[in-house]
């Protein structure tokens, strides 16, 4: 038994030992480094890594130090043996703020409020059953903060504060249009010119229900059903039950209006602090499906949907690489045009070239079948179909 131990130790110390020979510093990387407010735990990981993601694997903890697994603005921070921990200026009087004084967070989730609190993914039948508005105090079109709206099918006791919600879209990816390609994502949107929207002529839930249930089977393929994206837009309070059900509007960032939906609060929506990390197994054909405008391509710190959520292994602080697919040409020089060879072997006439690195992209909110991500760099524009791959790996 004894030198079953002594051989699993040996082997963890020599792979420590080769994991810290072929650690990827950065260029110019600090011997030591003091946090400062502003700070993300991304940025303070490319000072000293060329791979950002792996920083769980190089951060060492220290028993001294009140929360070892937090860093703080006047935190201490230095490289030691391979590894990066909190320095002696950590452990004695320094010039953190307070004791109380948030960490340092990931990314920063101040520009991500929107993504974090307004926004929502839900499934199928939270959607179908979903509780609406169909009427407002006095028989106004539209609604706002301290008048009565109508709710129907609400099931809930006077007093609870429900969320006000509207449908953005829903997400779906169907089967390659050819032999080889990869699958197509789409969202679609309700009545919108937003670029990639596929809108629909009807209004309201139908316009967006998906007609054949959450996975349809084709004889392409499955069409794979990804969610509805909802937004959150208001608050009421439940003042009336019944089968219509009157609620008090006691926030809302815009007008309501007949149509709106009516959920649950979410009691903590996002986590609030996590690493970033390379997955465990990236999945297949995960792409960017949507952006946080109607814009045609996005960069650096701006938001993209991406197909895949925590029913494939995802979670928040899961790092990626963005690649975008390459394009398909023909090889005019062994298969000319006209030519006999190129008539009998058409397919072997075209050639898809390599993918071209995009940049990378850290999910930060995560639901079953869809999640969020932010851009954290890029070398060209990020494309609604870029696909994600490992980013310690070449697709």
């Amino acid at each position: 038994m004894l030198k079953k131990l002594l051989a699993v130790s040996a082997g963890l110390t020599l792979a420590l030992t080769v994991y810290a020979a072929t650690t990827e510093w950065a260029a110019n990387a600090p011997d030591r480094y003091v946090v400062k407010k502003g700070d993300t735990l991304w940025g303070i990981s490319a000072r000293f890594l060329r791979k950002p993601w792996h920083w769980p694997e190089i951060w060492q903890d220290n028993p001294q130090v009140r929360n070892p697994h937090l860093i703080y603005p006047g935190d201490e921070l230095v490289i030691n043996g391979g590894h990066v921990g909190h320095g002696e200026g950590s452990i004695g009087p320094h010039a953190r703020v307070t004791q109380d004084e948030a960490p340092v967070p990931a990314i920063p989730l101040s520009a991500l409020k929107q993504w974090l609190k307004h926004t929502r993914i839900v499934g199928e039948d939270e959607y179908k059953y979903a509780p609406h508005v169909v009427g407002i105090e006095e028989n106004q079109l539209r609604g706002s903060a301290g008048q009565l709206v109508y709710v129907r099918g609400l099931k809930a006791e006077v007093g609870t504060r429900l969320a006000l919600v509207r449908p953005s879209g829903r997400y779906y990816d169907m089967p390659p249009v050819g032999e080889g390609q990869p699958r197509e994502v789409y969202r679609q949107g309700e009545g919108s010119n937003r670029p990639h929207d596929k809108p629909d002529a009807r209004d309201g839930r139908p316009a967006l229900m998906w007609r054949h249930g959450p996975s349809e089977f084709t004889l392409a393929g499955n069409v794979r059903f990804l969610g509805y994206e909802m937004l959150d837009f208001g608050t009421v309070e439940v003042t009336r039950s019944g089968d219509v059900s009157s609620v008090l509007v006691t926030y809302s960032d815009f007008e309501v209006r007949p149509g709106d939906y009516v959920l649950p609060i979410e009691d903590k929506p996002y986590d609030d602090q996590y690493q970033p990390h390379g997955p465990s197994r990236a999945p297949d054909n995960m792409r960017v499906i949507a952006f946080s405008d109607a814009l045609n391509a996005v960069g650096p710190m701006q938001v993209v949907a991406l197909s895949r959520g925590s029913e494939d292994g995802i979670d928040n602080g899961t790092t990626f690489s963005i690649y975008h697919p390459g394009e398909q040409v023909a090889d005019r020089t062994d298969y000319p045009d006209g030519s006999v060879r190129k008539f009998f072997h058409p397919r072997d006439s075209k050639v898809t070239l390599p993918p071209e690195f995009i940049g990378h992209v850290m999910v930060f909110r995560t639901f079953n079948r869809v999640s969020y991500g932010l851009v954290m760099d890029a070398v060209k524009p990020v494309h609604v179909g870029d696909f994600l791959h490992d980013p310690d790996k070449t697709p």
